[in-house]
């Protein structure tokens, strides 16, 4: 796609910093990172997010995303690592390109997702009758 920053990214038109790169997938450091390592990958093809995705094209990313979060626990100084992804802008997609986040993390950095809520029984059948 043409104006987006993601395969300007992956064609070399704008610098990254890349980590890992395979034939269908490119890996590279977050320039805004939420914790020391922060990655990014994503598909070379150009694909808005995961609802656009079809399944054959994002096995090679998962693949990635697999060997760098390992990679990540083995090198890094971390204890774990977060690894998201963010579909559609009400859910904190800023670029319109499928990509994960992998997020190293130590334990006690204080990086908390919001407080855990209470799920009722109701509710919960309310969910699962709505999701079959």
């Amino acid at each position: 796609m043409d104006n987006c920053i993601f395969c300007k990214i992956i064609k070399g038109e704008i610098p990254s910093y890349k980590v890992a790169e395979t034939e269908e997938a490119y890996a590279f450091l977050d320039i805004g990172p939420l914790a020391y390592g922060h990655t990014l990958v994503l598909p070379k093809k150009h694909i808005a997010n995961i609802f656009e995705a079809d399944p054959k094209d994002l096995y090679p990313v998962l693949d990635l995303v697999q060997r760098i979060a390992a990679l990540m626990k083995e090198k890094l100084p971390c204890d774990g690592v977060n690894i998201l992804i963010n579909n559609g802008e009400a859910a904190g997609q800023s670029v319109m390109h499928c990509h994960w986040h992998l997020i190293p993390r130590k334990a006690g950095d204080g990086y908390h997702f919001p407080p855990p809520g209470s799920l009722s029984p109701e509710t919960a059948q309310k969910i699962l009758k709505s999701l079959r």
